[in-house]
């Protein structure tokens, strides 16, 4: 059940830095499988933040053709557990059973770690307001559209959602308001390309279909 819960129950207090949040992720798991049970029980009530962090990161840099479509997916149970005011993400069954390698989680949360010890200086606790419910609320509508923008098949449409949700996660985790406000921008970047790319996309195989039809 989807319960929202009190401002004062919403958010965790900021904490440490998200670097030493990955950092700890890749000693917290033992054997050669990881499953998304164990994932989001491990993070407990920074789960939201922090698996949105580990879920944008990659769509920041070019990565495997299909990929953006699982992380778009997955991206959906945080999303919607900020619209409702979730304090622990809760994922069905299915989802918590899902298993991938610790060996290649630990290696992409090590290069993750790399470029956040570059910037995460200028993150810090500001405008506060903005990271706790009920304007997480719209945090999660945003997020959520940022997950549908990921699944769709659109040339070129990873980049900008995934700078959004990552924004969106390190605001929410070290309670940076301010970084809070600079992710509306790129979510609305990408909406624009996906309206646009819909639009071009239409006229150019109109066009395809009439001049195929003129060769016959």
């Amino acid at each position: 059940m989807l319960n929202a819960t009190p401002p004062s129950e919403a958010q965790p207090p900021p904490g440490r830095a998200a670097s030493e949040v990955l950092e700890e992720l890749t000693q917290a798991f033992q054997g050669d499988k990881i499953s998304v049970g164990e994932l989001v029980d491990s993070l407990d009530s920074r789960a939201h933040g922090v698996l949105l962090l580990i879920l944008a990161l990659p769509m920041c840099i070019p990565n495997i053709p299909g990929i953006s479509t699982i992380f778009g997916i997955l991206m959906i149970a945080p999303a919607l557990g900020l619209l409702f005011g979730q304090r622990r993400l809760w994922l069905p069954r299915q989802v918590r059973a899902w298993t991938f390698p610790r060996e290649g989680f630990n290696k992409a949360l090590r290069v993750a770690i790399g470029g956040l010890k570059r910037v995460e200086f200028l993150i810090k606790p500001r405008l506060s307001f903005l990271t706790r419910w009920p304007l997480t609320s719209l945090v999660g509508f945003q997020t959520f559209l940022m997950a549908i923008v990921l699944i769709l098949p659109i040339w070129g449409a990873n980049l900008s959602p995934g700078v959004t949700v990552t924004l969106t996660a390190l605001a929410l985790m070290q309670r940076d308001g301010l970084l809070m406000l600079l992710s509306v921008p790129c979510a609305v970047g990408s909406i624009v390309w996906v309206y646009l790319f819909t639009k071009y996309g239409v006229i150019a195989a109109t066009w395809l279909t009439q001049w195929v039809q003129g060769l016959f």
